[in-house]
This record gives structure tokens, sequence and C-alpha cells, in this order.
């Protein structure tokens, strides 16, 4: 899977308009990225990527790029 396959999964996930993220995106800066986002997050690793996504792995993320890094992995 691509950088931008992954991408356009993060946006689904937070149900935002797609092509509107970058890797370079602050996670900061998403106001749809909320307890809820981070939730949806751990069901993508799980689900698509059949990886475990802890609360402590989910505060070291700073920009999309990360998550993406870690769902590559």
């Amino acid at each position: 899977m691509t950088n931008k396959e992954i991408i356009n999964l993060i946006e689904d996930t937070f149900e935002i308009d797609i092509n509107t993220l970058s890797k370079n995106s602050s996670l900061q800066d998403i106001p749809e990225y909320d307890s809820m986002a981070k939730l949806s997050l751990i069901i993508l690793a799980d689900d698509e990527f059949d990886k475990k996504l802890t609360g402590e792995i989910i505060r070291d993320f700073k920009t999309v790029g990360d998550i993406v890094e870690f769902l590559k992995q």
C-alpha cells in the first residue's frame, strides 16, 4: 500500500475530505483528531494492518507521517 493510499484511509477514518492531509500535516492542527478519531485509528490499525496501536504510541504521533510510518512497519 502506498503512502497516499494510507493517508486516504486515515482521512476516511477521521471523516475528512480525501486529499486534505499530507505526511507533514500536524495532528494538533486537525480539528477532527479527537478521542473518537484515535479510537477509530486503533481499529484501522488492527483491521487493515494487523497492528496493535496503544494510547502510548498514539501520544508519540505528531504528524500524519508518523501514523503512516507506524502502519507501514
